[in-house]
């Protein structure tokens, strides 16, 4: 390990900044929806179990080279599996993948920031607005929000691990989970709440499907930010004295805990708007349910609250949301970055300057073809739709990339590094850890039946999205 190399300067440190990554927008709406439309509380017990089952693994494998190699997903790859090769090809797909997943990330946080803003300065009438959202995404002045969240993206990246990624979780993911807390309290005082909660924890077996099945697999995998080369970079950063195994079922405990949290305040909000909703034609979308239902839920507050009061729960609800893709935000770009600094020898400044120019200019590109621009907004079509390049980005690289990248590291840990070397490094820190029943269970599942599960996901959501035929459903 390079002596060098910066770290993070506590086991804590390090958690909040994993789960910071972990918590984003589809914790906050998204986990919430799927669970209302996909059983309750079967979905929230299929939603743990693959959690701890399959994504836990894939984390401590990810961590672990990360921690062995101090480097980068490209640089991890080159040092256990060579330079040239298939491992190559991982490698670099681990560093992209990021880069053009915080593209459209930044859209969605500039749109949010947006909101924010609106909330704070009395104006949820119109963000409730039939044209609200509408006009928003097409405003000019949504690049001056992109000037202002790059500007505080950058402001923490430039300090570096410690001073910049590490106290800013420290700061956000407290005050993240504070802020959610008081939410949910405050939602629980509603009419009709008790509704939405009995809907939200009583289990419905009924709804259980195969397609049911996978969402639930996909969100669990999603949610902790596997395959995007977060978990090797963050990994590089951690000490050989850290318990990789400790840390990462705090982190999976964490983001867990915030989704679930999360459906204590927007089902009983949504139930309490209106009593007789309808659960199964709930949006899928997590930016629908965030930028065109969830404002119309506050406004109807100002009926028993008062407008005042109701604008400020809206500001604190964006706000929330506005820190889970801030920390994503950071989370993500690091690894390009981390990448630039390691490989091509950048001094961080020059390699966040890099990042943020050309991503700057594919993220305007991005916020362009929501209607502004013609061409980009129907750039081409797949599946039986027209698609922008907001869509193009987001179902190569969120959806259809993320399983395949979590493939590779599997089959990379389990045939090419070698699982003796794999519990070597998490023994570290932790030398009890070979001979648990844990350690067995990893040593068999990596090998076995994750990677079976996740080609299966990664050739459905190819053949899905991109010609409109669903194997599973």
């Amino acid at each position: 390990m390079s002596a060098s190399r910066e770290h993070f300067s506590s086991k804590l440190g390090f958690i909040l900044a994993a789960a910071g990554s972990a918590v984003g927008i589809g914790n906050i709406v998204g986990f919430p929806v799927n669970a209302a439309k996909n059983g309750g509380g079967a979905f929230l017990v299929m939603y743990a179990i693959f959690v701890f089952m399959i994504c836990l693994p894939v984390m401590l494998a990810e961590m672990s080279v990360g921690r062995k190699t101090a480097k980068n997903p490209v640089g991890a790859y080159h040092a256990l599996g060579g330079k040239s090769g298939p491992w190559h090809f991982a490698g670099l797909l681990g560093i992209i993948t990021p880069f053009m997943i915080a593209v459209f990330y930044t859209v969605l946080t500039i749109w949010i920031f947006i909101y924010l803003i609106m909330s704070v300065t009395g104006n949820l009438d119109y963000l409730a607005s039939a044209d609200g959202f509408g006009n928003i995404i097409n405003s000019p002045y949504l690049f001056l929000s992109m000037i202002a969240v790059g500007g505080l993206v950058g402001s923490i990246l430039s300090l570096g691990v410690k001073d910049g990624i590490e106290k800013a979780a420290k700061i956000m993911m407290p005050a993240l989970f504070i802020m959610l807390v008081c939410l949910v309290i405050f939602v629980l005082t509603l009419d009709n709440a008790m509704a939405g909660l009995e809907f939200y924890l009583i289990p419905d077996f009924s709804k259980i499907t195969p397609q049911v099945i996978n969402g639930a697999m996909s969100q669990a995998f999603f949610s902790l930010s596997l395959g995007m080369g977060i978990l090797v970079t963050y990994g590089s950063y951690i000490s050989k004295k850290t318990d990789i195994a400790g840390s990462a079922k705090l982190v999976a405990i964490t983001d867990t805990s915030v989704a679930f949290i999360a459906g204590l305040m927007v089902l009983p909000a949504i139930f309490s708007f209106n009593p007789d909703v309808n659960t199964d034609k709930l949006s899928d979308s997590s930016v629908s349910m965030i930028f065109v239902f969830l404002p119309k839920i506050f406004l109807a507050l100002q009926a028993t609250v008062g407008y005042f009061v109701a604008s400020l729960i809206a500001s604190i609800f964006f706000l929330l949301v506005f820190f889970a893709a801030l920390t994503s935000l950071v989370s993500i770009i690091e690894v390009p970055v981390s990448y630039l600094i390691d490989e091509r020898k950048q001094p961080r400044k020059t390699a966040l300057r890099n990042i943020f120019i050309f991503g700057g200019i594919l993220a305007a590109l991005a916020t362009l073809s929501f209607g502004m621009v013609d061409f980009l907004t129907s750039l081409t079509s797949y599946g039986g739709k027209s698609k922008s390049l907001f869509d193009v980005i987001y179902d190569i690289f969120y959806d259809t990339i993320l399983p395949l990248n979590g493939l590779l590291i599997c089959l990379f840990v389990s045939y090419r590094w070698k699982k003796h070397n794999l519990n070597a490094e998490l023994s570290e820190g932790n030398p009890g850890f070979g001979q648990s029943l844990m350690a067995k269970y990893v040593d068999f599942s990596l090998g076995t039946f994750i990677p079976l599960i996740l080609a299966i996901i990664f050739i459905n959501t190819v053949a899905k999205i991109f010609f409109g035929v669903d194997l599973i459903g």
